[in-house]
């Protein structure tokens, strides 16, 4: 690939990230990381949540948010080690690595995702899955979508953080719409 062909695809997902709305937590932020949090409330019980997670990213993911524009190249293999891949023939991408699965209640995975793996940045990004009632289990489940990341950078990052937060809250709320559709 050209050189500058990853800061047009960069500079382009940018653009098209700003125009999303604002729907999370920004827990911490400072010139060389953040932490931000999202949560959403599905009608459908942890283990159900958790598999569409891993067994249907390629369906819920927003495909713009690919390097090839193509969600059903995505897998997420739930195992420590597991690669969170994106293959599209001899193109590949392993956004991130995952370090720990407890099936129904976490998935966590270790990663930059996106721009921030070709700035040399690397995050801890965790799929929390809990009861959303603890005395009605039939009330569905809370997911929450927890990302950390940093590292060096030669200029202040935090100016990312309004952006990587509306992805975020655009990708849980793929997961969402995909639950909600799935229980119709």
């Amino acid at each position: 690939m050209p050189q500058s062909q990853p800061l047009r695809v960069a500079a382009t997902a940018l653009g098209l990230l700003l125009s999303l709305p604002a729907s999370a937590t920004v827990l911490d932020v400072a010139a060389n990381g953040f932490t931000i949090e999202n949560s959403l409330t599905v009608p459908t019980d942890a283990m159900t949540a958790y598999r569409a997670l891993v067994n249907d990213v390629g369906h819920w993911w927003p495909a713009d948010h690919t390097w090839w524009g193509k969600a059903e190249n995505l897998s997420i293999q739930a195992r420590a080690g597991g690669c969170f891949c994106e293959l599209n023939g001899e193109q590949q991408a392993q956004h991130m690595t995952v370090s720990f699965a407890d099936p129904g209640k976490l998935l966590r995975m270790l990663g930059g995702l996106g721009p921030l793996q070709g700035m040399g940045l690397s995050g801890t990004l965790e799929w929390r899955f809990a009861p959303a009632d603890k005395d009605k289990p039939e009330a569905g489940t809370r997911i929450t979508l927890w990302y950390r990341a940093g590292g060096y950078a030669p200029k202040d990052i935090s100016g990312f953080v309004p952006v990587v937060d509306r992805v975020q809250a655009q990708q849980l709320g793929g997961l969402g719409d995909f639950l909600r559709k799935a229980e119709h």
